[in-house]
């Protein structure tokens, strides 16, 4: 490989005419000279070099012109380095992306260049590293491209559509890693449509198309599963599979068509044959013309989306029947789902309809609340539709509403009507300005539940005591949303300043600046809230600007409220050359002139007492005349989101210190405070008790609007939560009392507070508490106008849960009689416990029921004592809710209230499980008594009856599930499974009491079937009858095969009594075995070794004799001896075979519908068929067993809630509870296969660390949504723990990025921001620079030592957040980071590469990864020393353009034919690549070597200087070889500095840097001697250029002679005929004669 240059003269230019004179090679040899020495003038750098076919001349296909001649680079190896140096040689800009696979055409004739290989650093291409000119392997489709950012591709931002007849319609390309790419259609929908139009600015998505509709791109496939939920701002914030991850081809290029692009897609909707345009039948266009759409799944969601886009207010209803008539033939193919947020339909989501048809009167229809006089509401002087002073219609005019009596119920109203929202505050006192004209309602008082303001109760129209300074106003949550801008000022240093760019028809332009003035500016100011106008700047340069030009000729006044007010020529007519754009700068840029603001005493940052930085003293602002306007700026100020309210009178306490403005009067554009107009500096005629305040939305307070109550009986009592961070949480009891109860009773429109009760009642959830002390007068209209100390702050003493009881709550007291009753029983005071709640009966769950709960229910039905707690439905199975779970008495409460038990209505139950009571009031007491014995459980065995003070046994004749059923039931067994006969579960002794029962199966007691009298019979002990019961249907979690090869082969083990033990082998057989294969799942029985062929368990042997038919489902309806008793010993540990012994853990579970195999909905396979498993219990410690049982590391997370989907099949498990330590979750306890009270919304998942792609390091980032995002967590002394926020901050999160090969830090967050973690907080105070490579090598308090709680627990968030690397890879034992041995991790362990095959193009990539430039060569033969670990991988092939090692093709892992002499190596360029030059020498190719080491040149030490050190350098300048290496005295000594120490060459190398070595540093080079260097050429013209010269001279001695031997002959002749015919009279003609004819010849030759 060459570089680039005068080295390659074309052959054709070395010969002249076919005339051999000396004149014609002199003439050549002086062309070829001036070529050689001034090629390079004539083709200047920006002549050399060009990028055609694109847009613009910074952007298109790369030629070079060589020889005359323009050609193209082949794309191979051609990456980012070589387009940075495009970009900067055409004095282009920076890099914006690489373009392989003629992107911008083929070209034609020569490909001059191939493998061009650059640093990224040189000045233009012909100093990068490259194979001769025209040598080369490629074909025109293999042309590279490179874009530059000061191309008008700069403009498209990231994202584009590709092919499509505009730039809002085409195949979707995202650019990553300086590359363009497509994206695959898996899963593409409108949904994510959306998101790009959005990003695109070009409306909403008219449709999703896949299949490469657009044409298949030619680049990489970069994006697979994208899974966007609609509200993203762009298409990078979506759920997506990693960068580069898929399993597509360009046949499934997605596409997008947006509003904007003006395509024809259905996108017309109207509402037919109602009243008004605002009701009726939906339909829209489908192939020209009106179809209706079908009302499969149409609900309230899809209404309001209709009602939005066809500005009709909010939904009202949609109807079903035959509202509005039959609709036209056609029919809408298929059915919309939509979120309700969406701002047209065409947003939803479309699939086909689930049964094919849809018939007339099945149309969906909508009822709109429309915009009829008098109903007519508006908010308006704020600039946002929901919030601002209101404003109603009546009798065709607008008009105001006085604030009497103007709360937030009347606030709430107005919202609803206008769709903005729940209301957040309700304020009066003209805090929006002054309206004119009419006041039209005075003393409003709604309900809150109206649909229209005028709906509510008020004084007549126009009748009241009010003036305009009493407006009303209302905030509603949707003003916090921020508004699509319309005006930006682009490539400033702020938002305030750049060039001025406006939308329109979904395109930013430019605006021409003829005529431009301060006018002009000031209006853009204003409306940007920017304040006002500074004079230009001479010489500012905002950039080129976008080609579009919207506006010319502006002719603003100055008090426009807008710049599109202002006069000016038509949009897009413009005669204004490109770069002639208007630009501003506004004061707003100026920050460090406006005087400091803050709040304080508030909740956060966000909300608090308004206080002014002046006169080096904060001090506080009066109330008087504060509004709206003055709270925006202040928010704006602080960058805090919008303002939700504007306090006065000391809401936030007083202040202390000086008072500095009053009356403050701002507009709501200015960009401080401190530019409002106000009286003077500390000029006023106030108190502290009138210090102003600000709430602004980024306080996070206006999530208080979201309050509920939970637990309780109905909607108006119950624990209080608020909505916060998507979670919902309690609110401390610390204070809490009727002043706060009352807030949150008129808040929730629930009357007055009866109550302000405590978590005794109400329970306490999941714990969470989100705010810690609340304090309210009582008067307050909303929790948020309270003062609140937030968001979980964990300084909640109590640690109580506010709940309260309000006025409008009817349910009967819990602690009555008439709350309580026993039903299905024979008498009231027997029977299943039911208790009412929330107007409804409902039944109690048996889990820990027993007698002493018993017991409470008779005392407060006033029947007796408790005989019997029943359980598993005893009487019966209810219906209905289950409504108390976990029941807990002593047994001397007066009433059930009085227990604790789990909220009202959690519980994880089914009706199987239902409580009852007998108490002795109701006459039952003398039922005869009933057992089973012989089985493993109080549930399965023998039927033994208690009668004439005897048990006694029941014969078989006619036993059947019927029997058995009754028998299960009244001992709250569960459901009857089998009824085995002929003593199956051993020969009784005693009487036989009954034969020949014959029970209907619906009786509560045994005694009520048929039988013969007691002790009459015809049996003898051989045909005792026998019961299994559900409840002693021992779940596959009682059972265990351990020590074997698998879970489906080894020791049986059994659990019992809370502890494992073993089985005898004592019996033991294949009948046996059969059963223990069927309760595992394991197929059918292969074998069943006894005397401990799996080897000796440990603890108790548990059975003994146990004797299975085989037909079993369980071990537990065996028969056995009693638990515990045997006769053997650990010699004797029965084992099992089982056929499905062959399968992996992997089979029996999976995750579903997450981004890869690690993380999904977890499913189990049982009975042939897959199914989910609830999220009751679910927790890390199951999750752990799921990942370790599938490979997949360790559990990130345990989300619940069907986080990723619900799933259709049965739900299979419930109450999973694992330790942690099992090798399969059917290992773990659970609930029997199937048995559940769950939904599909419960369906538990797992997020797995991914120990095969992800790095183990000794941090983690936990409880995010991936690895590269969460709470920081460090491993130390074998335990994770974590690390405190005290001053984290961007540098710490960066190295904790870096460290897990991240990225780049994008946040760093505190507070527990992730959720607290548990166990030591390791770290406390970090303080790195951000260059660290590890967090333990940044300062910190010393391990384990903090002040800290876990409440406090930093976070990080990573810009490869959504990316997983799935092999890392470092360089080891070299002189620093980026040169080095090649090593990979792999299965957690650090292995080398084989060097077969290993060149620059692996290398490449290596360095890439690594942030390490390029590479500069790659060692092999263990140049950095043999690796001690596995060889991991060989015959490695990257093509040179993959962005991580991971990407290339690799070889098996471990499978190699190397030893550790192969170890390949890679030195890359580095950061800062070492530099040589000599100096004080005679030329430039001796002298004193010196380097460029950390930006300061430096000698070299020559204590180990060699000619093998010397040779690098030389051949390293061009300076051929080295002739001698002088070290000392030979040379003068440097100046002074310390020298590199440690080079040691092979003298191989390339380049000096490849000679670095471990210990190679500065140091004093304790022989004081500087290294010299003496090479063989001087450094100067090139070789080719020396071969040319001495041609030249040789051709030019060739010349002399030949002229020479030519002048002697014909001198000679010409003297020989001069003798004969003019002797000595004309000898000197003669001469004259033969020199003109000799040059002659020279010219014509």
């Amino acid at each position: 490989m060459g570089m680039l240059g005068c080295l390659h003269p074309s052959p054709s230019r070395l010969g002249g005419r076919n005339q051999p004179s000396c004149g014609g090679a002199k003439s050549a040899g002086t062309l070829l000279l001036m070529a050689c020495l001034w090629g390079t003038a004539a083709e200047s750098p920006g002549g050399l070099l060009r990028l055609v076919g694109g847009p613009s001349r910074c952007a298109g296909r790369v030629e070079v012109l060589h020889n005359g001649t323009w050609g193209t680079v082949c794309d191979d190896g051609w990456g980012s380095p070589e387009g940075q140096v495009v970009c900067r040689q055409l004095g282009c800009g920076t890099l914006l992306s690489v373009a392989p696979g003629t992107r911008y055409g083929e070209g034609t004739g020569q490909i001059w260049l191939d493998e061009v290989n650059c640093t990224g650093e040189e000045r233009d291409l012909s100093e990068c590293r490259a194979r001769p000119w025209g040598e080369h392997n490629c074909q025109h489709v293999e042309d590279a491209s490179v874009e530059c950012s000061d191309s008008s591709i700069t403009a498209l931002g990231t994202l584009q559509l590709l092919n499509g007849p505009n730039r809002c319609a085409g195949r979707v390309e995202v650019l990553h890693n300086h590359m363009w790419g497509t994206v695959c259609d898996d899963g593409w929908d409108l949904v994510d449509a959306a998101v790009v139009c959005r990003q695109l600015g070009c409306g909403t998505p008219l449709s999703a198309t896949s299949g490469a509709h657009f044409g298949r791109g030619h680049d990489p496939i970069w994006l697979d599963e994208v899974n966007c939920t609609g509200t993203e701002d762009t298409l990078f914030d979506c759920q997506a599979s990693a960068w580069g991850n898929n399993n597509c081809f360009h046949g499934e290029d997605a596409g997008v068509i947006c509003s904007a692009s003006e395509m024809s897609v259905a996108t017309k909707l109207r509402l037919a044959n109602g009243s008004t345009h605002c009701e009726g039948r939906v339909e829209v266009t489908h192939n020209g013309t009106w179809a209706a759409l079908c009302d499969e799944g149409w609900g309230l969601a899809e209404a309001r989306v209709v009602c939005r886009q066809l500005g009709c207010g909010r939904a009202l209803s949609a109807p079903g029947g035959f509202h509005f008539g039959q609709g036209p033939g056609q029919m809408w193919p298929d059915s919309v789902s939509c979120v309700g947020t969406e701002t047209a339909l065409s947003a939803c989501k479309a699939k086909p309809r689930g049964n094919g048809t849809c018939h007339h009167g099945r149309e969906a229809r909508v009822v709109c609340a429309g915009n009829s006089e008098g109903d007519q509401v508006r908010l308006v002087n704020y600039g946002s539709r929901c919030a601002g002073r209101v404003e109603v219609f009546h009798n065709k005019k607008w008009g105001t509403v006085c604030d009497d009596n103007w709360d937030l119920l009347d606030a709430e109203v107005v919202c609803r009507q206008l769709d903005c929202g729940r209301a957040l505050s309700a304020p009066g006192g003209g805090q929006f300005g002054r309206g004119d004209g009419i006041i039209w309602m005075d003393e409003t008082n709604c309900t809150g539940m109206e649909s229209t303001l005028s709906a509510c109760r008020a004084r007549p129209w126009g009748i009241n005591n009010c003036y305009h300074g009493e407006d009303a106003g209302v905030v509603c949550s949707d003003s916090i949303i921020p508004e699509p801008a319309h005006l930006q000022l682009a490539n400033g240093s702020h938002r305030c300043a750049g060039r001025v760019e406006v939308l329109h028809q979904e395109e930013w332009g430019a605006v021409c600046d003829h005529g431009w003035d301060k006018q002009d500016a000031e209006v853009v100011c204003r409306q940007l809230g920017c304040g006002t106008a500074l004079p230009a700047l001479e010489g500012a340069d905002f950039g080129t600007g976008p080609r579009r030009i919207w506006l010319d000729n502006m002719n603003c006044q100055g008090t426009e409220p807008a710049l599109t007010k202002c006069r000016a020529s038509p949009w897009g007519e413009s005669s204004c050359s490109h770069g002639k754009h208007a630009s501003v700068v506004c004061s707003g840029s100026a920050v460090s002139t406006f005087a400091p603001v803050r709040l304080v005493d508030g909740p956060g940052r966000c909300a608090g007492r308004v206080e002014v930085f002046h006169n080096e003293k904060w001090g506080t602002v009066c109330d008087d005349s504060w509004d709206f306007m003055d709270a925006k700026v202040v928010c704006r100020q602080l960058d805090c989101g919008t303002v939700v309210m504007a306090p006065r009178r000391a809401h936030f306490g007083q202040g202390q210190g000086p008072i500095w403005l009053d009356d403050v009067r701002c507009m709501g554009t200015e960009a401080a405070l401190s530019e409002c107009r106000a009286k003077g500096w500390g000029v006023h005629g106030c108190e502290h008790g009138e210090d102003a305040g600000v709430v602004c939305s980024g306080s996070g307070i206006s999530d208080l609007g979201s309050l509920r109550l939970v637990n309780g009986s109905d909607l108006c009592s119950g624990k209080v939560e608020v909505f916060h961070d998507q979670r919902w949480g309690g609110i401390c009891t610390d204070g809490w009392d009727l002043a706060e109860a009352h807030v949150v009773c008129r808040q929730l429109g629930c009357g007055a507070a009866h109550s302000a009760a405590g978590s005794a009642w109400f329970g306490t959830g999941d714990g969470l508490i989100w705010v810690d002390a609340v304090e309210c007068t009582g008067t307050e209209g909303a929790l948020f106008e309270c003062k609140v100390k937030f968001w979980g702050a964990e300084s909640c003493k109590s640690r109580g849960h506010a709940g309260v009881s309000c006025s409008a709550s009817a349910d009967l007291d819990p602690g009555s009689s008439e709350a309580l009753r026993l039903v299905s029983g024979p008498h009231r005071c027997a029977g299943r416990v039911e208790v009412f709640h929330n107007q409804q009966w409902g039944t109690i769950c048996d889990d820990s029921w027993d007698l002493n709960d018993a017991a409470v229910v008779c005392r407060q039905l006033g029947c007796g004592t408790a005989m019997s707690a029943p359980g598993l439905s005893g009487f019966g199975q209810g219906s209905g809710p289950i409504w108390l779970d976990g029941v807990s008495c002593l047994g001397t409460e007066a009433t059930l209230a009085e227990c604790p038990v789990k909220p009202w209505g959690h519980h994880t139950c089914n009706h199987v499980e239902d409580a009852s009571v007998v108490c002795s009031g109701s006459g039952i007491a003398s039922i005869p008594r009933l057992r089973l014995v012989g089985g493993l459980s109080e549930c399965a065995g023998r039927v033994e009856v208690f009668y004439n003070n005897k048990w006694g046994t029941v014969c078989d004749d006619s036993w059947d599930l019927r029997d058995a059923a009754v028998v299960c039931r009244q001992l709250g067994c569960g459901v009857a499974l089998s009824a085995p006969s002929s003593a199956r579960f051993g020969w009784g002794a005693g009487p036989i009491w009954l034969d020949d029962v014959s029970c209907t199966g619906e009786e509560t007691d045994f005694s009520k079937c048929q039988a013969k009298m007691w002790g009459i019979h015809n049996c003898h002990h051989g045909e005792d009858a026998g019961v299994v019961c559900a409840a002693g249907n021992s779940s596959s979690a009682d059972l265990q095969l351990v020590d074997g090869p698998h879970r489906c082969a080894g020791r049986v083990e059994v659990l019992h009594a809370g502890q494992w033990g073993t089985v005898c082998d004592d019996g033991w057989d294949l009948n046996d075995a059969a059963v223990v294969c069927r309760q595992l799942g394991c197929g059918r029985a292969e074998a069943a070794p006894g005397r401990a062929r799996f080897g000796r368990g440990m603890g108790r042997i548990w059975l003994d004799d146990v004797a299975c038919a085989g037909s079993e489902d369980a071990l537990a309806q065996c028969r056995a001896h009693p638990w515990g008793q045997s006769n053997c010993n650990h010699g004797e540990d029965a084992s099992v075979v089982c056929s499905d012994a062959g399968a992996t853990n992997t089979s029996t579970v999976r995750l579903v519908d997450g981004p890869h195999r690690c993380a999904g909905r977890v499913e189990v396979f049982h009975n042939q068929q897959w199914g989910t498993v609830c999220d009751n219990g679910w927790d890390l410690s199951d999750a752990a067993v799921v990942c370790w049982q599938l490979g997949c590391g360790v559990a990130v997370a345990a989300p619940a809630g069907a986080s990723f989907g619900r799933g259709l099949d049965p739900i299979w498990l419930d109450r999973v509870a694992c330790v942690g330590g099992e090798k399969a979750l059917v290992q773990c306890r659970a609930r029997p296969w199937g048995i559940n009270s769950c939904t599909h919304e419960e369906d538990a998942g797992v997020v797995c660390s991914d120990l095969a792609r992800a790095e183990v390091a000794e941090v983690r980032l936990a409880e995010g949504p991936n690895r590269c995002a969460g709470r920081v967590e460090v491993l130390h002394a074998g335990q994770w723990g974590t690390v405190c926020d005290d001053s984290w901050d961007l540098n710490d999160a960066a190295v904790v990025c870096r460290q897990l090969g991240c990225g780049r830090a994008e946040a760093a967050h505190g507070r527990a921001y992730f959720g607290q973690g548990t166990g030591h907080i390791w770290l406390d105070d970090m303080s790195c620079t951000g260059s660290e490579d590890n967090l333990a090598q940044c300062q910190a308090h010393p391990w384990g030592q903090s002040n800290c709680h876990h409440g406090e627990d930093a976070g990080v968030v990573c810009s490869d957040a959504n990316v997983t690397k799935e092999v890392q890879v470092r360089l080891a034992n070299g002189p620093n980071r980026c040169a080095g041995r090649v090593e990979v991790l792999h299965e957690q362990r650090w292995g080398t590469i084989c060097d077969d095959s290993w060149d620059l193009k692996d290398a490449k990539v290596v360095c890439q990864q690594l942030g390490c430039g390029t590479a500069v060569s790659v060692p092999d033969q263990a140049h950095f020393g043999h690796g001690l670990d596995p060889i991991w991988l060989d015959d490695v092939e990257c093509t040179g353009m993959e962005t991580t090692f991971s990407q290339c093709s690799l070889s098996s892992w471990g499978l190699h034919n190397c030893n550790h002499n192969e170890d390949a190596g890679v030195v890359c360029s580095g950061t800062d690549p070492l530099q040589v030059r000599v100096q004080d020498g005679p030329g430039p190719c001796a002298g004193r070597v010196e380097v460029l080491y950390n930006a300061t040149w430096h000698g070299v030490c020559g204590s180990r200087w060699s000619l093998l050190e010397a040779g690098v350098v030389c051949r390293q300048l061009g300076c051929g070889p080295a002739q001698s290496a002088p070290v000392g005295a030979q040379l003068r000594q440097g100046d002074g500095h310390a020298l590199l120490e440690g080079l040691s060459c092979r003298g191989t190398e390339s380049l000096l840097l490849e000679c670095q070595q471990r210990e190679t540093g500065l140091g004093p080079c304790t022989q004081g001697s500087a290294a010299g260097v003496v090479c063989t050429k001087p450094k100067g013209a090139t070789t080719s250029c020396s071969v040319l010269i001495a041609l030249l001279v040789l051709v030019m001695l060739l010349s002399g002679v030949l002229l020479w031997l030519n002048l002697k002959r014909r001198c000679m002749a010409a003297a020989q005929a001069g003798a004969h015919q003019h002797p000595g009279a004309e000898k000197k003609e003669v001469i004259h004669q033969v020199i003109s004819s000799s040059m002659r010849y020279g010219r014509d030759t």
